[in-house]
Order: structure tokens, then C-alpha cells, then sequence
């Protein structure tokens, strides 16, 4: 595989770490938690969701062929809760992750060098989905952090557990070196 591979392979393989630390947010909230707001100023768990949905689809609609920033997308309007529930989150959530998912996938390695527009400034492909990357997972530390503070005592963690480095440390050296993406379960 070519270097080109790898990034192209990496980058979809942090896409799909990121939308799990999403979901097991989202699982952990309840359906009223989904729209609280830390402040009057600040997003709801629905309106981050509703905001990446924005996004997704407008980046990565004929992702190769047309400005990312597509004339059709309201993004005032994504900071706007106006999702009603649990399956129209999700469903919002599903929708543009799916976009993303099946962009990446028509990619080819030698793609990764091409110019695309977003907002009518050029990137190479690999730019394009690199600032994508970084703004996702922005997103999703809000999301995790906010419905952290919302489930407090009972928040099961998406990671190593504070205070569970030592035995995850023991069990990981244990096994040995060996390759194994950090996504992979």
C-alpha cells in the first residue's frame, strides 16, 4: 500500500473512532439531556449533532466536483434546536456520517492530490479531509465533555477509566508489541 493508501485508510479509520466516542455520548444521555445547554449561548448535545449533519452534508456532497460550502445549507440555522427527538437525532447523526463515509470511499489513492474548494479557498483532497477531521472531532470532544457533565457519577468512560491506567497498561504490555490500530475493539 502506498503512503497515499495509509492516509486515506488512517483518516477514514479516526472518521469512524470519532463518530463511536459520538454515539457512546449520545447513548448516554437522556432523551431531555440531549437539549440542554450549558448557558444560553452554548449548543445542545441535538444542535452539535444538527450543525455536523449541516456540515457533512455540504462538504461531502460531490465532494470532488463542487464548492464544499453548498448554496442550499443553512448553517445559521443548524444552531437552531429544533430537532425533536432521540430518532431525529440519530437519524441526523446516521445521515451525515453516512455522506462522509461514502465520499471517502469513492476516493482513490491518487485522488488525494486533487484541488477542491471549500468556500471557495483550494485544498488538496487530503487538506480538505484533514480540516474536516480536525473540526469533527472538536465537535465530538464537545460532545463527550458536555454529556459527561450531564450523566456525572453515572458516566461510563469511552476510553481508559481515571484511575485504570495501570491495569489497562499491565494488559496491553502483556500482549506483547503488535500492530492494532487504536480504533480497532
Amino acid at each position: 500500500m502506498t503512503f497515499s493508501g495509509n492516509a486515506l485508510e488512517s483518516c477514514t479509520k479516526l472518521f469512524r473512532y470519532y463518530k463511536k466516542l459520538g454515539e457512546g455520548a449520545l447513548a448516554q444521555v437522556s432523551d431531555p439531556q440531549l437539549h440542554e445547554q450549558p448557558d444560553p449561548e452554548a449548543n445542545s448535545l441535538a444542535t452539535i449533532v444538527k450543525h455536523l449533519h449541516g456540515n457533512m452534508r455540504s462538504r461531502w456532497t460531490d465532494f470532488l466536483s463542487t464548492d464544499g460550502e453548498k448554496p442550499w445549507r443553512d448553517r445559521e440555522g443548524e444552531f437552531e434546536d429544533t430537532l425533536t427527538g432521540r430518532a431525529e437525532v440519530l437519524a441526523a447523526w446516521e445521515e451525515g456520517w453516512g455522506v462522509l463515509f461514502q465520499a471517502l470511499e469513492s476516493l482513490q489513492p491518487e485522488d488525494l492530490e486533487r484541488l477542491v474548494y471549500i468556500r471557495n479557498q483550494g485544498h488538496t483532497v487530503l487538506e480538505a479531509i484533514h480540516r474536516q477531521l480536525g473540526h469533527y472531532a472538536y465537535h465530538v470532544g464537545q460532545m463527550v465533555f458536555w454529556a459527561r457533565h450531564l450523566c456525572g457519577a453515572e458516566w461510563q468512560s469511552l476510553s481508559v477509566p481515571r484511575g485504570g491506567s495501570a491495569a489497562y497498561n499491565a494488559e496491553s504490555f502483556a500482549a506483547g508489541p503488535r500492530r492494532k490500530h487504536f480504533t480497532d475493539d
